[in-house]
């Protein structure tokens, strides 16, 4: 049994809670804490575990005994355990209200097929199963998951190295962090290349995020923890004054949320220039703040940042002010759960100086005259060949790409500083400069009319000469 097939297992007994009324989401929540002691179990890690709370306390159990056993479980590791354990389990209620339920969950986990799914990996299995959540509309997940081949495209361009601070101010289930790690995992022998430090480094402090929904972030614990990764993944809102300690990354990558404020309310932060009630806006703004001196980032945002006014076009001069926003992916619809949502990635790299740092912008139009791309039609690799080529080119100007486009910072500056640049002409859409004059193909219909009258009359013609002769 693969991974795919025991995701899918694990996503069938999802329609065993329907009578109780659990949703898509809260039920991977369910399995989270459930899984996690069967794979510390299957791991060895049960040692922070304490004994009277480990897999086969649980597996034992039926009927009633195990629904009151399971809360007192999820009660004292979320009260009492240590480290991530306290972490995952911390306020951890669980809305399974029928025994034979729980217990059905239980039996079904217990008899997978471990070894297969040891073989390709715990968070494998993990990711494959949040993957299955967020394709889901009715699960509400899509928000918190963005589209794998995506990471790893950003990944790939941005070079995640040893001994760099990463950071996700927005890490969902830390799938960004993930990729970045598996990066630099591949490319240090799975760290054997790295002295020790560094190596201590990459599991333990290397890769943080921060993520505002509690059922989320354990998610992202738990992620985490199957990628044998320990950095610190903040429960909190990095626009509130938590966020103004998170500062001095080599490497930001993320797809923070789209929407306002609740109520228009503005950021409580006090660091920010331009504090609005734009959320993308905002942590644009923390995000190039928080890059050390030479950091990079690449941002997955959505149109409205490209060209909003006011507050909107100020931040966007203070980015590239304070960074060289160098490349702007415009990607196609359709790739995100929320349909028709238009989006694009910003690639910047922070300045050692905080004025014109921005000289041109490189737009690759990966959206215009595309496949409608969805949950049937997949976003691939290959869709991002021609962008990874371009973006890495030597010269960039030499590209012989016609989705590839530059714009200089004057020209920007002459369009009231919006970004909203580097669409191709789209092909289903009727251009009136292409069709001929109105005019002049009235003055053609009306003469091809004339010409046609014309030899009307001259067939009328001949025909009643010949019926004049047959009447003779």
């Amino acid at each position: 049994m693969n991974t795919q097939e025991i995701v899918q297992k694990l996503w069938n007994l999802c329609n065993v809670l329907r009578d109780d009324g659990i949703t898509y989401h809260e039920y991977v929540t369910e399995l989270t804490y459930i899984l996690f002691l069967k794979m510390a179990k299957e791991t060895g890690a049960e040692a922070h575990i304490p004994e009277a709370y480990r897999w086969d306390e649980l597996a034992r159990k039926s009927g009633l005994e195990l629904k009151e056993y399971y809360q007192q479980l999820l009660t004292e590791l979320g009260k009492n355990g240590t480290g991530r354990i306290r972490e995952i389990y911390e306020g951890a209620q669980t809305k399974i209200d029928e025994p034979k339920n729980l217990e059905k969950i239980v039996q079904t986990i217990d008899e997978l097929d471990w070894f297969s799914a040891r073989e390709e990996g715990l968070g494998n299995l993990y990711e494959g199963l949040l993957e299955k959540n967020a394709s889901e509309k009715k699960s509400g997940a899509g928000q918190y998951f963005t589209p794998r081949v995506l990471i790893d495209v950003m990944v790939r361009l941005m070079k995640p190295q040893p001994g760099e601070r990463c950071n996700d101010p927005a890490c969902g289930t830390f799938g960004f962090m993930i990729a970045a790690h598996e990066y630099v995992r591949q490319h240090t022998d799975d760290f054997f290349s790295l002295d020790q430090d560094t190596a201590d480094f990459e599991a333990g402090d290397a890769f943080t995020g921060c993520e505002l929904v509690h059922d989320t972030h354990r998610l992202a614990l738990m992620n985490a923890m199957l990628h044998d990764m320990n950095g610190t993944i903040t429960l909190g809102d990095t626009l509130s004054s938590l966020g103004e300690s998170f500062r001095d990354y080599d490497l930001v990558l993320t797809n923070p949320p789209f929407g306002t404020k609740k109520g228009g309310e503005r950021a409580t932060r006090e660091d920010l220039t331009f504090p609005t009630s734009n959320k993308q806006l905002n942590f644009l703004q923390h995000i190039y703040r928080s890059l050390k001196r030479g950091g990079r980032a690449a941002v997955v945002l959505p149109d409205n940042v490209l060209f909003a006014d006011g507050d909107g076009e100020k931040i966007r001069v203070d980015l590239m002010d304070k960074c060289n926003l160098h490349t702007i992916l415009r990607l196609p619809t359709g790739i995100f759960y929320a349909q028709g949502v238009k989006t694009n990635v910003l690639f910047f790299t922070r300045g050692q100086s905080d004025k014109e740092n921005t000289r041109e912008v490189w737009y690759y139009d990966l959206r215009t005259n595309m496949p409608s791309f969805g949950k049937t039609h997949p976003l691939a690799k290959e869709n991002f060949t021609g962008f990874e080529a371009a973006y890495e080119a030597p010269d960039r100007s030499a590209v012989k790409d016609n989705r590839w486009q530059c714009f200089t910072r004057e020209e920007i500056a002459q369009k009231g500083n919006s970004l909203d640049l580097g669409l191709i002409k789209d092909d289903s859409v009727l251009d009136y400069q292409d069709l001929p004059d109105p005019i002049a193909s009235a003055k053609e219909a009306a003469q091809n009319l004339e010409e046609a009258t014309s030899l009307l009359q001259q067939v009328i013609c001949e025909l009643e000469a010949c019926q004049k002769g047959e009447d003779a």
